[in-house]
């Protein structure tokens, strides 16, 4: 039953699935909602289709491609210039098991997407985060991390490359930035979780034929994007998790998280490590 009268909330990949149910979502609660889409002109249309519905809604759309840090760090100039306050953070955005492919700065798509690119995108507005606490992070994550694992020595996959063992690492990564941020905001009433939205019957499998397949046949057990979404949502506005930080969930609950999921040196070492390919210092 939370309201978001006056609060300021900012979606990456908000234009389909369970990031275009949370902007809704969150946009009938009272919210500003920002929708960050690489594709600006799907962007709209979800926008659009909102506004169609509930007319009240206050949705706006920016371009942001998390496969260039060149746009990410545009996307956040324009942005801080804009708004004053951001309340909500989610990282949402993301690829699924997609052929061998590296981002603008040379990244294997999925780590660079999927952790490196919100990363940076945190890094860039996490000084507003804190001017406007209380405020949360929430990072969409998966199950899929628990058969992940951090293969610093090939980080990007230039030896072998498996879609995906490369998209569970950067799931992984999710849960281990999420932990390590929430360590280092302690004290700032800037609270960060990282979820598990459950199978949901989305897009995102579009680069894997066997699993469009899959997801295709048992559709009847799998989520609707409007079911993905609520854990999210959750996270962005249950009153109850005001002072709860560094915690994974899944179903609305706290799930279960892999141990290396919740190694502090790992989390340590890929902070160093995704700082270090970003160019960036953040202490």
């Amino acid at each position: 039953m939370t309201h978001l009268d006056g609060k300021t909330v900012l979606i990456t990949g908000a234009n389909t699935g369970i990031g275009k149910e949370t902007a809704l979502d969150l946009a009938l609660r009272g919210a500003r909602v920002i929708m960050a889409c690489r594709d600006v002109d799907k962007g709209e249309e979800a926008a659009a289709s909102i506004r169609a519905a509930h007319p009240g809604a206050r949705v706006e759309v920016r371009e942001l491609d998390l496969a260039d840090t060149c746009s990410i760090r545009a996307f956040a100039q324009r942005f801080l210039r804009e708004v004053n306050q951001l309340h909500i953070l989610i990282n949402n955005a993301g690829v699924m098991m997609c052929p061998y492919m590296k981002t603008i700065d040379g990244f294997e798509m999925h780590i660079g997407v999927n952790h490196l690119g919100h990363f940076l995108l945190t890094y860039l507005l996490i000084g507003l985060l804190r001017r406007s606490a209380p405020a949360r992070v929430v990072v969409v994550s998966s199950l899929a991390h628990n058969f992940g694992w951090i293969r610093f020595h090939d980080l990007h996959s230039q030896g072998s490359y498996n879609s995906g063992l490369a998209y569970c690492q950067s799931k992984l990564a999710n849960v281990l930035f999420a932990r390590e941020l929430s360590r280092r905001l302690r004290g700032t009433n800037v609270t960060v979780n990282s979820v598990h939205p459950g199978t949901v019957n989305s897009d995102l499998t579009r680069h894997s034929t066997l699993m469009t397949i899959l997801f295709t046949v048992f559709s009847m057990f799998l989520k609707t994007p409007r079911e993905g979404a609520q854990t999210s949502i959750y996270c962005a506005v249950a009153e109850e998790l005001h002072s709860i930080s560094g915690k994974h969930f899944s179903d609305c609950t706290p799930a279960f998280v892999a141990p290396q999921g919740r190694s502090e040196e790992t989390a340590k070492r890929l902070w160093d490590a995704s700082c270090e390919q970003l160019g960036i210092e953040w202490d």
